[in-house]
């Protein structure tokens, strides 16, 4: 597996159906941390993923204290718009967890707080919006994590 992707309370259906395909494309796993914000029966999601969701490596948290407990020991990277560091600087490697928040408001205060050395972001180059959308930003850093591997 190439990387981690975490969606820390994703919110949207279609979002995280893309997202799942996209791990699936990419040969990462998709760790998802309660609550959601849709049901995972959901059949917009599902569609989003196309028939693929049965395929994805998925793993569920009951909550961000659970994925820390099980995960404790992994290499970690923030993704936020509060970042300062730009996504292409991350020193990517294999089994690298890639970590976003939830549509609305991002990665929670106390996380970007306790990991500015390991905070990055997606520059935007228009003053008229505040970030893009959640399945861009994974893509876009899944990606580029990619191309540094040359895989």
């Amino acid at each position: 597996m190439a990387y981690n992707i975490v969606l820390i309370e994703p919110e949207i259906h279609t979002n995280t159906g893309n997202i799942g395909r996209l791990s699936l494309a990419t040969g990462s796993n998709l760790h998802l941390v309660k609550p959601f914000g849709f049901e995972l029966t959901d059949k917009r999601l599902k569609r989003a993923g196309l028939d693929y969701w049965k395929h994805i490596s998925l793993h569920i948290y009951e909550d961000i204290d659970d994925f820390y407990t099980k995960n404790a020991s992994k290499k970690m990277v923030y993704l936020s718009s509060h970042g300062i560091k730009k996504y292409w600087s991350i020193n990517f490697e294999e089994d690298l967890f890639l970590i976003f928040g939830k549509e609305s408001v991002g990665l929670p205060k106390n996380i970007t707080e306790k990991n500015t050395d390991k905070l990055y972001k997606i520059p935007l180059f228009s003053t008229h919006i505040r970030s893009i959308n959640l399945a861009n930003a994974v893509s876009v850093v899944v990606y580029e994590g990619l191309r540094s591997l040359n895989l």
